[in-house]
């Protein structure tokens, strides 16, 4: 580890404090977050005892201190509710396998406690600050701006390759250097683990830009219209060279603009019925390899190839993987990669390329499920229950659903990757916020009073009749 990783990441959580003296607490919280996850140092130090030290463990220990020492009177407002059960199941679901698979108690609470910082925290950070329209608001024009400041850093990455890891902190962010080659470029890491987790933000960057513009919320930002904004950001996303993102973005925007005109949320229906019925046949083992030949020819036919043949190596090796989770489908084989396949003389012959069958295999379908719950069913209900299609492109309500969309398609994203992002789990919070109290649209007029002081009566004279 270099000095400079050294320095950045014990300094880190000194920065948070500072910014909670700086911004209001719901900003702080989502300053530190984004800046964090865009330009810290992919790292992990192993401290005694505790999860390692990553950038963005270090940004929820300097929040948690941050609240304590500025604003302990928060936690008291916090009231948790039904939906708060979905992470709270997730969080001890390691140590539900754990138990289930003989591992010990020791391993279970170790392993919940990593779950905690990674998810839970975020999580109830959102709870704490963004449950309502003006801190999702905050957080929507905070991933806007996000993308717009990774501009330079990927274009740069896309002509000259991706370096900057390596130029700031001495190492690159990803060994397989082969994987940042793309359509005849570089797909850009930035300070990212990888390019597929750049071009997920960047998706998230112009869709919630698009929205934000084509709903009114701004008109312009940095002093500049966002007519001139907006389209910069879609092309420097396309420049990011990440198929999967792209097809994210136009599921976006179908469901936004479509949803919107017509007043239905049909399309995000099937989106949420299209990722349930994924994770249950990739659980169940129902892409046989006759089917796979199918998905294959057809892939081939609509993209290329190469595309094709990515998807088939991921499709096998997740059913590889599903066959050894489902010999224990209900808690998992709990850590120490005991869900993998090993061939004869130990070594391992499986590749995770996706997050639910990374969940799948370690804490079974209870992990699943609760997993894939905690990202859909808030912004799900948010979209179709508190704030319905009528109300998307409201000024007021546009950014809420907008950040909930992207959250969805996050998702999505997490059956294809393994690329976890702490500000749609922290967005998840923010929205189950508002799901379990959502606010009004229209601002109340308060009653008039009648004044307190009324008018004189009017004496009327009665003339006296003349002699």
């Amino acid at each position: 580890m270099s000095p400079t990783v050294a320095l950045v990441m014990y300094g880190w959580i000194p920065i948070v404090l500072y910014l909670f003296t700086r911004y209001s607490p719901p900003r702080a919280v989502i300053i530190s977050f984004v800046i964090a996850w865009l330009f810290l140092p992919q790292a992990a130090i192993v401290l005694p005892s505790i999860p390692d030290y990553t950038k963005m463990s270090a940004t929820c220990y300097g929040i948690l201190l941050a609240v304590f020492v500025f604003d302990s009177g928060r936690f008291s407002t916090f009231k948790p509710g039904w939906i708060d059960g979905l992470m709270a199941l997730y969080c001890i679901s390691p140590f539900v396998s754990s138990m289930a698979n003989g591992l010990g108690a020791y391993d279970g609470v170790s392993s919940s406690l990593e779950q905690v910082v990674s998810w839970g925290l975020p999580y109830f950070f959102g709870r704490l600050y963004l449950s309502n329209l003006a801190g999702m608001k905050h957080l929507a024009i905070a991933i806007f701006a996000g993308g717009l400041t990774y501009i330079p850093f990927t274009l740069y990455e896309s002509r000259f390759s991706p370096q900057l890891h390596r130029m700031v902190y001495g190492y690159h962010a990803r060994a397989d250097f082969s994987q940042t080659m793309r359509m005849g470029g570089y797909r850009p890491t930035v300070f990212m683990s990888h390019g597929l987790a750049v071009g997920a933000w960047m998706m998230a960057a112009a869709l919630v830009g698009i929205w934000l513009w084509k709903s009114g919320v701004l008109k312009k930002y940095w002093d500049q219209p966002m007519k001139t904004l907006v389209p910069v950001m879609v092309v420097s996303f396309l420049n990011c060279r990440s198929t999967g993102a792209y097809l994210l973005l136009v599921f976006g925007l179908i469901i936004l603009f479509l949803g919107s005109k017509l007043k239905t949320y049909i399309p995000l229906i099937l989106l949420v019925v299209f990722i349930g019925t994924y994770l249950y046949m990739g659980a169940t083992g129902y892409i046989t390899p006759d089917r796979r030949d199918s998905i294959e020819e057809f892939v081939t036919k609509t993209l290329n190839e190469e595309r094709a043949q990515s998807l088939i190596f991921r499709l096998e090796n997740e059913e590889l993987l599903s066959e050894k989770a489902r010999q224990r489908p209900v808690f998992g084989w709990g850590g120490w990669g005991r869900a993998r396949v090993y061939d004869d003389y130990g070594k391992d012959i499986s590749v995770t390329d996706s997050l639910w069958i990374i969940a799948f295999g370690n804490q079974g379908a209870f992990g699943l499920i609760t997993l894939f719950s905690t990202m859909i069913v808030p912004s799900f209900l948010l979209c179709v229950s508190r704030y319905p299609p009528k109300v998307w492109a409201h000024p007021l309500a546009a950014p809420a659903v907008c950040v909930a969309v992207v959250t969805i398609l996050f998702a999505l994203d997490c059956v294809l990757n393994a690329m976890p992002n702490p500000i749609f789990t922290l967005s998840s919070g923010g929205i189950a916020g508002l799901v379990l109290k959502p606010e009004p649209l229209r601002k109340r007029v308060p009653k008039r009073k009648p004044a307190g002081r009324s008018l004189p009566r009017r004496r009327h004279s009665i003339p006296l009749a003349s002699p």
